[in-house]
């Protein structure tokens, strides 16, 4: 998922062209872009166009973000998120285990009263300072925990923090060790100047270094933006490719650490170039 495209679920005319794009993720929003009194309207419409898909329409995930646990339209969210099949639902305004918990709970439920397999995953939102000390305990809260989303204007605007390049390093870093304690992924949120494609660049590129798997765009410009940072490059798989083939050779060697390319390799770098192979579907993983 290299790419997250947010559409406002308000916006019913967006949909299928959104659906048409390059992103790899289509996120339907219903909670921060949509009016209070269009919630109702909102999750209709994208349970609908949803759940019309094609069978060949969902090779591209589809994403639901509900309104926060606490709000009155909550449990409406999640049955809309059923009907819809979302492959992931993103929850919002999470501050702790216990409250990831009762959000599963109240989930599960609803799959219980439906005769429903447990199948979407969750995708939960780290975008408060509470958030960010519990991302560890909010990750190990529940297996349906899919992977951690930074909200970063949530996290900066409120406490009058610059969005430079350092603060944004010291919270992705922090949610993406969280996430990798839990073998979840992380996906780097929102950047808001839609023209601005260095300013994106830059941060995808920090949040690529530190292993988040994609970024959430807003315009569809930047699309094509995520894709270049986010994929694996020909160098990349080849350099892989060596590793993985050295091991093979060192394992029947008996060597537990070999070089390639002039590096030292042992089990956590091996460990790292199957991840890779396997992200980029190539079977010399």
């Amino acid at each position: 998922m290299r790419s997250k495209l947010f559409v406002p679920g308000a916006r019913p005319e967006l949909f299928a062209k959104a659906y048409a794009s390059a992103a790899d993720a289509i996120s339907f929003d219903l909670e921060d872009s949509v009016p209070a009194e269009s919630k109702a309207v909102a999750r209709t419409q994208v349970a609908g166009f949803l759940s019309a898909r094609t069978h060949g329409d969902r090779g591209k995930l589809a994403i639901v973000r509900t309104n926060a646990p606490d709000s009155t339209h909550f449990d409406a969210d999640l049955a809309a998120c059923l009907d819809a099949g979302a492959d992931l639902i993103n929850l919002p305004k999470i501050e702790s285990a216990p409250a990831l918990r009762d959000a599963v709970a109240r989930l599960e439920a609803l799959e219980s009263q439906r005769g429903l397999a447990r199948t979407a995953g969750l995708l939960v939102n780290i975008e408060s300072p509470r958030a960010l000390r519990h991302a560890a305990a909010i990750a190990a809260a529940h297996p349906r925990v899919a992977g951690l989303q930074v909200g970063l204007g949530d996290l900066f605007e409120a406490a009058g923090i610059a969005r430079s390049a350092a603060n944004v390093h010291a919270v992705l870093f922090q949610v993406r060790m969280a996430a990798a304690e839990n073998g979840a992924f992380a996906c780097d949120g929102a950047f808001p100047a839609i023209a601005d494609e260095a300013g994106f660049r830059a941060e995808a590129r920090l949040a690529r270094e530190l292993g988040y798997i994609g970024k959430s765009c807003i315009h569809p410009r930047q699309i094509a933006w995520c894709h270049e940072v986010f994929t694996i490059t020909p160098a990349e798989i080849e350099h892989a490719r060596r590793v993985v083939a050295a091991a093979r050779n060192a394992s029947s060697a008996g060597h537990g650490a070999f070089q390639v390319d002039g590096h030292m390799i042992d089990p956590p770098f091996l460990r790292r170039a199957q991840a890779l192979l396997a992200a980029a579907g190539d079977s010399a993983a």
